[in-house]
């Protein structure tokens, strides 16, 4: 008789992201005339970029010839799109990085829950706290914790690091040796980040204690000034101890076109076997690549018109996120983020839960958040609002915000 992975009994009933939808539903059912403001779930609204656009098209037209037809791709991606990400991304900052090290996907999501699936069980799991559901998720589903405690709202077996407002939402370096370190800056969703100081000491950490750093880079276009990285690779040794996953979602409106990759240096080796070989054996076997159509979208966003263009965009919600930020604090509300990325982190008011401020700000505002609870224990009393609305929505849901004062 089948039986399941009983890992995934240990993940609690309900994600959080299906669980807020659940509660926008019944809201909307009971009141069909509430004109609700989402702030909540990080997707962007902005359409793809003309530059972008005018790329898919030629590659359709490719496509409907047999002359220019393309069939599978190659396993890691079109070297047209892999050469372009290694000079723009990481050559133009100084990070050696060679096109043949980049895996390209189907998004960085998808990334960053496969890449455990080439460690053992038994690497111990370091994560933030708060920190994006799907690092604990993944690594829970494979089998590397114990059981989900209610009490403490956290999985035995998991090395959770606090990042709260008196470390600036920063972890510090355990005192205990982590093997997989998942880092996430700027973060989502606290909306914090570090210097490259503070991530060379994660790079020397790890090489010290024979760890892996799994990097997400997702929001680094939204970086303002030069003392924060963009990328892990500007530090000193990166190369050995580093994995860095990267998206088009957020910098170029991808949410809906799905692609990402993922950088792995061939130096990155663990007993004698090298990571990115494993990588190359997996990417080619569960093949999880984006089509050539979108690899050529992709490749547009380097193009001298596509990176205006998407300046422009990513301005867009940046100047989203200055208004949530600035409006709330002269409103009395204690926030953080929202500087380096789309992201602005809210203490609840009044010693509210997390989910009793949403339940509130539906009811009372129309306004939909995301709890911060739902991203881990030190999240309990913080909300995550986003910036990837139109101006006119998020200078209406800050008025809302601010009447409730």
């Amino acid at each position: 008789m089948v039986t399941v992975n009983e890992n995934y009994l240990k993940l609690p009933g309900n994600y959080l992201f299906s669980e807020i939808a659940h509660r926008v539903e019944a809201f909307r059912e009971k009141n069909p005339g509430a004109a609700i403001i989402r702030l909540g779930i990080g997707d962007v609204t902005q359409p793809i970029a003309p530059a972008i656009l005018k790329a898919m098209h030629k590659a359709v037209d490719e496509m409907g010839d047999s002359r220019t037809f393309h069939g599978y791709g190659p396993e890691q991606g079109y070297e047209f799109l892999r050469n372009v990400i290694a000079k723009e991304d990481f050559l133009s900052r100084g990070c050696q990085i060679e096109a043949d090290e980049i895996f390209v996907s189907d998004g960085a999501k998808c990334d960053v829950g496969n890449i455990q699936e080439i460690f053992s069980l038994g690497n111990k799991v370091a994560v933030c706290d708060p920190v994006y559901p799907v690092y604990v998720d993944t690594n829970v589903m494979a089998g590397r914790s114990g059981n989900y405690n209610e009490k403490t709202g956290r999985f035995e077996g998991i090395l959770y690091m606090p990042c709260t407002k008196e470390n600036g939402f920063v972890p510090e370096i355990p005192k205990e040796t982590a093997d997989l370190i998942y880092l996430c800056f700027p973060n989502n969703p606290t909306g914090a980040a570090v210097t490259k100081e503070q991530l060379q000491a994660w790079v020397d950490y790890a090489n010290k204690n024979g760890s892996v750093i799994l990097y997400d880079a997702a929001y680094e276009a939204y970086i303002e000034g030069d003392e924060i990285p963009h990328s892990i690779f500007e530090c000193e040794g990166a190369r050995t101890c580093a994995v860095e996953m990267r998206s088009f979602s957020k910098n170029a409106g991808f949410t809906g076109v799905r692609l990402g990759y993922t950088v792995i240096p061939k130096e990155l080796v663990r007993g004698k076997v090298s990571l990115h070989a494993l990588w190359n054996r997996r990417h080619g076997t569960k093949y999880n690549g984006a089509p050539y159509i979108v690899q050529r979208a992709g490749e547009a966003v380097y193009s001298p018109e596509g990176k205006a263009q998407l300046r422009e965009q990513i301005q867009y919600y940046k100047s989203n996120a200055a208004m949530i930020l600035n409006g709330l604090t002269q409103a009395g509300f204690e926030v953080y983020g929202g500087v380096h990325a789309p992201y602005i982190w809210m203490k609840t008011p009044d010693g509210m839960s997390s989910w009793k401020f949403f339940d509130y700000l539906l009811s009372e505002a129309h306004l939909v958040g995301t709890p911060g609870s739902g991203f881990g224990a030190c999240g309990e009393g913080y909300f995550r609002l986003t910036a990837f609305g139109s101006h006119e929505n998020t200078l209406e849901a800050v008025e809302r915000l601010k009447e409730l004062r």
